[in-house]
């Protein structure tokens, strides 16, 4: 596997073009659009949050009955969430008015949205993106790269990532690009996901492969304890890559799900490590564990303390925290068998061994902390089993941003 520069365009036979439509924000590309020069195959995940944007109900429609997906469109300022019946039939507009521009059919464009819950989509603007976007579209990095920048809100970076693997003699490329920064927690999140790839494989082992590499992605993930009305990651392969069509779990069908668990990967701890008003991707790992249930439900607890955010913030090594997060998860484990670790770039230091803390440098415990990734390492010492996930510190500005976001 090679990674590669480029996101979402990086695949053959995929473009992508982005506008700015005032739809929320002034002066910026607020649009993009996705568009494979041949029909796909597609899979999608989506939020688990009861409270569903209606972008997440025309999607799973869309993907799980129509015969095939050719384009995405979407749009950031306005959550199209909260919306009701009118809400829903602006998802049929706007794939009606792509369709119509790219002269495929309407059950073939997907729609996402992100931003603002409870505010209607002014269709005259995403009609009129829509149009712009269509003769725009091109298989340029640069397009993908102005694609993944269209979709950010509070994000302050844009996010993408590609790769190249080899089957059966193939060149296959898989790329990917994001947002998300706030409104984050694991079983999805205020995340939105594009993947696009040319390997050739069955829309069931498509399917199957992202339901089991969310699980340790973004599921994976949290920045703040709130699980969004809008996440989606949708999954789009065309085939052009001309290797021999995936059909079973054989050597192929791993390679591929390795590259894919490399973009979603990335992409997820992206997110994390850009976690409204962070200053830091905070890593948390569970080894020797009895069963991989027992290390997700233990590292997902640390990553959402706030307590334990806070002291990240402050460069603290204040372990308490992170045992008491442990404590509290619900899963059973013996305290006075733990050792824990921090580690960044600059070294990585033993703060307790079987649950009592060990003499240290507090100084080189805040330059461990002080680094833009810190990593904390808990092994219970039970077992095999492991699990990492992936939050961020918790900041002032995290307040500011969110106290006045609808401004």
């Amino acid at each position: 596997m090679k990674e590669i520069i480029g996101g979402v365009t990086a695949a053959q036979g995929f473009k992508a073009s982005c506008t700015a439509a005032g739809i929320k924000y002034k002066d910026r590309k607020d649009m993009a659009m996705i568009y494979s020069e041949v029909p796909c195959k597609a899979a999608g995940t989506y939020t688990t949050n009861i409270v569903k944007a209606a972008p997440v109900k025309w999607d799973k429609e869309m993907v799980d009955h129509s015969p095939f997906i050719q384009a995405i469109v979407v749009n950031a300022g306005i959550a199209n969430a909260c919306t009701g019946q009118e809400g829903y039939s602006y998802c049929q507009e706007t794939a009606k008015e792509a369709a119509e521009c790219l002269s495929i059919p309407e059950d073939s464009v997907l729609v996402a949205s992100t931003g603002v819950i409870g505010m209607q989509l002014p269709m005259d603007r995403i009609r009129a993106g829509i149009k712009v976007m269509t003769p725009d579209l091109s298989p340029t990095i640069e397009s993908g790269t102005n694609a993944a920048t269209a979709i950010m809100t509070t994000d302050t970076v844009k996010k993408e990532v590609a790769v190249q693997i080899e089957l059966g003699g193939k060149i296959v490329t898989i790329g990917g690009m994001c947002k998300g920064s706030g409104m984050i927690h694991p079983d999805m999140c205020t995340m939105l996901s594009f993947i696009t790839t040319d390997a050739a494989i069955s829309k069931e082992l498509l399917v199957e492969a992202l339901r089991a590499d969310i699980k340790d992605t973004y599921n994976m993930i949290s920045v703040d304890g709130d699980t969004s009305t809008n996440d989606t990651v949708l999954l789009l392969s065309n085939g052009l890559a001309g290797n021999n069509e995936i059909t079973e779990k054989n050597e192929d069908y791993d390679t591929f799900f390795n590259a894919l668990h490399f973009v979603n990967e990335t992409l997820a701890k992206k997110m994390a490590g850009d976690g409204e008003g962070c200053t830091a991707l905070f890593e948390v790992k569970i080894i020797g564990a009895e069963s991989k249930e027992q290390a997700v439900t233990l590292s997902k607890s640390v990553i959402t303390s706030s307590l334990t955010k806070a002291a990240i913030f402050g460069h603290d090594a204040n372990w308490g925290r992170i045992l008491c997060a442990m404590g509290y998860s619900g899963a059973q484990f013996d305290p006075e068998k733990v050792d824990l670790y921090f580690e960044s770039a600059a070294g990585k230091l033993k703060i307790i061994e079987d649950g009592v803390a060990l003499p240290y440098s507090e100084e080189e415990a805040t330059k461990i902390l002080s680094e833009p990734e810190v990593t904390a390492t808990a092994d219970i010492k039970m077992g095999e089993a492991k699990a990492t996930a992936w939050g961020c510190d918790l900041t002032f500005d995290y307040v500011k941003i969110n106290a006045d976001y609808r401004s």
